[in-house]
């Protein structure tokens, strides 16, 4: 290959990647009302933790923004308690040598980029753990359905925004 052929590889491929690469944010909303809107630029992992409501135990789900997809990629239990355990088919379990589990290599996209949780009570403490602070949604909504989602906003904004990428736009523009 000539200089050339290089240049122009290289510019395709600029091209592509500053075409696609796109800012997206974790949106949890109660119905039209955002309650949370993190960036996910510099931080695409997150963790939603709770205390399991019978036994109290900590339990962790981890997800991934990969390749544009809000993925579950491993969770975490002390033990299978009620409600709690692993599929087969679905990820590989591992001692954490604490007794407890890991599920790893789940690596699961969850459909359409966004999922309903009910919120548990504040015993319950439903969490959002990202970029080393933590979000109750206990706090919040407890008793309430919530929505999760990984919205791409249009930028720069449009005047026809929904009340989704709004909410995204003031996370990852927090200046504006």
């Amino acid at each position: 290959m000539n200089i050339r052929t290089y240049q122009g590889l290289l510019l395709a491929a600029l091209f592509w990647w500053f075409g696609t690469a796109q800012a997206q944010c974790l949106l949890v909303s109660q119905g039209d009302t955002p309650l949370l809107a993190l960036d996910l630029q510099l931080e695409p992992r997150w963790v939603l933790a709770w205390n399991h409501s019978v036994t109290g135990i900590l339990v962790r789900d981890f997800y991934a923004l990969q390749e544009g997809n809000m993925t579950l990629t491993q969770s975490h239990t002390p033990s299978f308690d009620a409600g709690l355990g692993h599929i087969p088919g679905r990820g590989r379990v591992v001692s954490d040598d604490k007794h407890g589990y890991w599920i790893k290599d789940i690596n699961e996209p969850v459909f359409g980029n966004r999922y309903l949780l009910r919120v548990g009570s504040p015993s319950v403490n439903h969490r959002i753990i990202h970029a080393g602070q933590t979000y109750s949604l206990s706090e919040r909504a407890a008793g309430e359905r919530v929505r999760l989602a990984v919205i791409t906003p249009a930028i720069p904004a449009t005047p026809d925004a929904t009340l989704e990428e709004e909410a995204c736009q003031k996370a990852l523009n927090p200046k504006r």
